[in-house]
């Protein structure tokens, strides 16, 4: 049984993704980068370091995507989850909670760190041992800086974790560090992208692993 789950949180406990979409969408817009939702729906899952510069790419702006940290504040996660998660009404995805409370009963639970608004958002705000976030990397997804620092701050190497996430940029990244992934399909990429990636297991939303927690990566 592994000793920590690494769980994603747009898109995989939060369901924000949509949201996240389109807050980028108008960001890049109002600069003046054409990029459609649809365009951006498929890239989030990634931080600001490999969003600004594609998107600028898209966009036939060449001189905006080598220059993009001019931009990346205004446009940046925190902000787009200040003003648009809350605002908006983003849910948790279902059984989201049930799934972090059934596995903090069987985990040694490390150090408490203090929450933000999005787990508050979530309603899993006390459910949660440890948090990482793109302050604490160089690199994004599908980097694997942001499990590798999990790993380091728990003292544990990457056999002894699972990774769940929503994405196949969770999973690349996951699998760099060692690190075994469920995939869950409620943040929308299909079940073939996510295997591909390197998810091992895929489940159609946290409430369905929860109903097979027993056979899942998590309880075997």
């Amino acid at each position: 049984m592994p000793k920590v789950a690494i769980f994603d949180l747009d898109g995989t406990l939060l369901d924000s993704v949509d949201l996240h979409a389109l807050a980028w969408q108008e960001a890049m817009l109002k600069f003046g980068h054409d990029v459609s939702f649809e365009q951006v729906r498929g890239q989030i899952g990634k931080g600001g370091d490999k969003l600004i510069p594609f998107f600028c790419l898209l966009a036939n702006n060449e001189t905006a995507a080598k220059n993009w940290k001019s931009g990346a504040a205004i446009v940046s996660k925190p902000n787009i989850c200040r003003l648009y998660v809350p605002s908006r009404r983003s849910q948790s995805c279902s059984g989201a909670c049930a799934t972090l409370g059934f596995r903090s009963q069987s985990l040694p639970r490390p150090r408490k760190m203090r929450s933000r608004s999005t787990l508050d958002i979530a309603g899993i705000a006390d459910l949660v041992d440890l948090k990482t976030s793109s302050d604490d990397v160089e690199e994004s997804k599908p980097a694997p800086d942001i499990f590798e620092i999990v790993l380091k701050k728990l003292k544990i190497q990457g056999a002894d974790a699972v990774a769940i996430g929503d994405t196949p940029y969770d999973a690349e990244a996951a699998g760099k560090a060692g690190i075994a992934t469920i995939g869950v399909l409620c943040g929308g990429f299909a079940e073939s992208s996510l295997r591909q990636a390197g998810s091992a297991e895929v489940y159609p939303g946290p409430a369905a692993l929860l109903a097979l927690f027993e056979r899942s990566l998590l309880g075997k």
